[in-house]
């Protein structure tokens, strides 16, 4: 189990440090400047680096399954009360980080004008986001890349309830199979649907599956056909994102049968199990520590490549510093007021 968690926390350290470094090479005089220094690197981590959200998608489907499938047979109070507990899990945290994000917006428009810097919100506004409604709305965001918190919410109550009401019919496993195909084969080919949970089924199913196939007595055949279904829909309909979700699935199948050859030195498997669980907080927090860097850079007048990359490379080192803290203080408090276990 420990070498299992383990790989599962450098999933997430690569997945999260290239989402912040997507959202550092998108907006700002920061981004400019370090661009020039770097062409090809920022041009990369801008064009490609978005995609690691598939690993965290897919992730995502494999622990989720972990909670969820027991209560597939217990009465619908229980699973009422799973769906909740997940919804504060992502909630809490979400608010007191869009709190922080709302204080640094202020700040930074004093120093920097900018389009990426949010407006002071409207209550409607505050209120989509703390239901975890502002993409279905249509609500203009007011941090980057929070559609996924939303989007996480709605994939763990899909598949609570593909999976309750597949256990009650004795197709627990098709009904979970047969909307991850749906997905992978129609609706994330249609972009129209990238505010609701169809959209990334397929990648979070590809989860799901490669948990199933690792407790199989078969797990070998069942990651095989697996990988067939990745590449039939590739074939249809070639998209990178899905060709990642499909390779960190059967990673996360593989990994399952040779847990136990898995080895992992101390230092490197202590300094992963920290980044690991403070992947959220990270995810949360690293957009209002980007504004302050590019307005601090604005007012101190600096200019120029070298100062631009330095700048860059400041706040990232500070996102990963107050993201520790932040899930110390702040996620971790929350989280013990409505469960004793942590969140999948």
């Amino acid at each position: 189990m420990e070498a299992r968690q383990t790989h599962i926390d450098a999933l997430k350290c690569i997945g999260s440090q290239l989402i912040v470094l997507h959202h550092f090479s998108a907006y700002g005089p920061l981004a400019d400047a370090t661009a020039l220094a770097a062409p090809a690197l920022m041009g990369w981590l801008y064009n490609d680096a978005r995609m690691a959200v598939q690993i965290f998608l897919v992730l995502g489907g494999y622990l989720a399954l972990q909670s969820l499938e027991p209560l597939s047979t217990r009465p619908a109070a229980d699973l009422a009360r799973s769906i909740w507990r997940r919804y504060v899990r992502l909630a809490l945290p979400f608010a007191a980080a869009l709190l922080l994000a709302l204080a640094c917006a202020a700040l930074a428009r004093s120093w920097l004008s900018a389009d990426f810097i949010p407006a002071a919100p409207t209550a409607s506004q505050l209120l989509a986001h703390v239901l975890l409604l502002h993409g279905v709305l249509g609500v203009e965001s007011l941090s980057a890349g929070i559609w996924y918190v939303a989007i996480d919410f709605q994939l763990y109550v899909l598949l609570a309830l593909l999976l309750w009401l597949g256990a009650r019919s004795g197709l627990r496993h098709a009904a979970v199979l047969a909307v991850m195909l749906a997905s992978l084969f129609h609706f994330n080919r249609d972009a129209s649907w990238d505010n609701w949970a169809l959209y990334f089924f397929g990648s979070y199913g590809l989860g799901v599956a490669a948990h199933w196939a690792g407790l199989s007595a078969r797990p070998r055949r069942w990651l095989g056909l697996l990988a067939l279904g990745v590449l039939l829909a590739l074939a249809l309909d070639w998209r990178t994102r899905i060709a990642l979700a499909g390779a960190t699935a059967l990673l996360l199948g593989l990994a399952h049968l040779h847990a136990n050859s898995l080895h992992w030195p101390k230092g490197l498997a202590h300094a992963l199990a920290l980044l690991g669980r403070s992947s959220y907080a990270l995810f949360l927090i690293h957009f209002p520590v980007l504004m302050l860097a590019n307005a601090l850079h604005a007012k101190l007048g600096l200019s120029g490549p070298a100062a631009g990359a330095i700048m860059l490379g400041l706040g990232w080192a500070a996102s990963i510093a107050l993201a520790f803290v932040f899930e110390r203080r702040v996620e971790a408090p929350l989280g013990r007021l409505f469960s004793s276990k942590r969140p999948v």
